[in-house]
């Protein structure tokens, strides 16, 4: 049997290849939109993929299982959960016709060629979720090796069961999924503890509050020391603790969340753009497109195109993006040549695939010098700041987690995450300057920058809440 994880750091999303070497057939599980890493990793073993299989309808990245159906790989996604949470796109294939599927319930086993997965039922994060007990028939094994966890079990958590409130939009439907957790977290007691433990996605995700680094664990271990099983000794222990403190979920999961389950658009690969002279770019207006300007911030805020959003290439470059550009907007680069694939290929795993063109990041001196306009961002320091609040008494806000808040915050601040800006910007008043800060200035520049874009004058605290707690008022 052949087992990798193709690992996505920026969306911390683990999909697995899983090959029988005998006839040299694999699947992957839970890939991403950009399927040619899986087919190179299956190649370049000797595999080919002819199946795809989805734990659940996926909230926090696009899912490729449609580009591989479109292929001709079969499908095997969900049955269970309730009539809201059914796949709608298995029989729109591009032409005509259905895709070839199967649909899954509890207990149900299917092959790869001599390996063996079989169906469990997991709900609680969401209603139909399936893991994958995955045992090598081929290799004489009758037990199963270990289970693909998709967004139930993780290395030290257990997948959230808000997002379909706080992110979908269910209201009431939290409590009712942490309780259904709470029976599947029962159940997954009785697994055996050799299981090795193969989850969906690792520290730095959305989908929990505490995931570990380390890429995969065994169901013994976690019995042992995962903090939300441990809780669960008690119903009532388990849903307090599970709901208590989850992070504001990206803007974005919910478009996720309907795309995946009525069908993403297929792509055919990873879209090339146009490149775009700086003779272009000066007719391009920010505030009705989304221009992604990649540059430092630094570069930025001394000067960038009117409306253009900063968003550095890190690991939180896909949330971020997400959270503040509308799926239907043009889509702009600033960005170095060298870069732009894996810039691409971001966007398109969180769905925003409407591209105009790309602008080398390096010609914007050339793009001022042919006349083309600039603005900047103000920033001031902590002892600027203090002064400010006294002489100006600007609109303050931190643009941090709920919980980071709570820890400590500016005076007279108001919160709201970054992540949730968008939606929630006509609650920040365009009558007076606006103050913004988060902890260390990288969440609060990108803030600026989209409310600059929005029409607002802002000033960003540099160092953040960090430089604030360190200087005596």
């Amino acid at each position: 049997m052949f087992l990798r994880m193709v690992y996505d750091d920026k969306l911390a999303e683990a999909a697995y290849v899983i090959g029988c070497q005998r006839t040299g057939e694999a699947i992957v599980i839970d890939p991403e939109r950009d399927v040619d890493r899986y087919e190179m990793v299956a190649a370049a073993n000797g595999l080919r993929i002819v199946a795809v299989a989805e734990t659940h309808i996926h909230a926090d990245f696009i899912s490729g299982a449609r580009e591989l159906a479109e292929k001709g790989v079969k499908v095997f996604v969900s049955d269970e959960g309730d009539a809201d949470w059914k796949y709608q796109w298995l029989n729109k294939k591009i032409g005509g016709g259905s895709y070839n599927h199967q649909l899954l319930k509890d207990g149900d086993i299917f092959m790869i060629g001599k390996i063996q997965l079989k169906a469990i039922h997991t709900p609680g994060h969401t209603p139909e979720h399936l893991s994958f007990m995955v045992t090598d028939i081929g290799g004489g094994a009758d037990k199963p090796m270990g289970v693909a966890t998709g967004d139930f079990i993780f290395v030290g958590d257990v997948g959230r069961p808000d997002l379909l409130e706080s992110a979908a939009g269910l209201v009431g439907i939290a409590d009712e999924s942490a309780h259904r957790l709470y029976q599947t977290v029962g159940n997954f007691m009785k697994w055996p503890d050799y299981l090795q433990v193969w989850p969906g996605h690792g520290a730095g995700s959305s989908c929990g509050k505490s995931l570990g680094a380390v890429p995969q664990t065994t169901v013994g271990y976690e019995k042992m020391f995962n903090p939300s099983i441990l809780a669960a000794q008690s119903e009532t222990r388990f849903v307090e603790f599970i709901l208590d403190g989850q992070p504001e979920p990206p803007l974005y999961f919910a478009n996720m969340k309907r795309n995946n389950k009525m069908g993403p658009k297929v792509l055919g690969g990873v879209p090339k753009l146009q490149h775009i002279t700086a003779a272009e770019m000066k007719s391009i207006d920010g505030r009705t497109c989304a221009i992604v300007d990649t540059r430092p911030w630094a570069d930025f805020k001394a000067g960038h195109i009117a409306g253009a959003l900063t968003l550095r290439i890190s690991n939180s470059f896909n949330t971020d993006a997400g959270s503040v550009i509308d799926a239907h907007e043009k889509i702009y680069l600033i960005v170095q040549a060298s870069r732009l694939d894996e810039v691409v290929r971001d966007l398109i795993r969180v769905g925003l695939d409407n591209f105009a063109g790309w602008f080398e990041a390096s010609d914007m001196k050339q793009y001022e010098a042919e006349g083309g306009k600039l603005v900047s961002t103000d920033e001031v320091s902590v002892a600027q700041a203090q002064t400010l609040l006294v002489s100006e008494h600007p609109f303050v806000l931190d643009a941090r987690r709920k919980t980071e808040f709570a820890g400590g915050h500016l005076p007279g601040a108001v919160n709201i995450a970054h992540t949730r800006l968008l939606a929630r910007i006509q609650e920040v008043p365009k009558n007076q300057r606006v103050l913004v800060n988060c902890l260390g200035g990288g969440r609060s520049s990108l803030a600026c920058s989209l409310l600059q874009k929005h029409g607002y004058q802002v000033i960003n605290l540099a160092g953040g809440f960090n430089a604030w707690q360190q200087v005596k008022v």
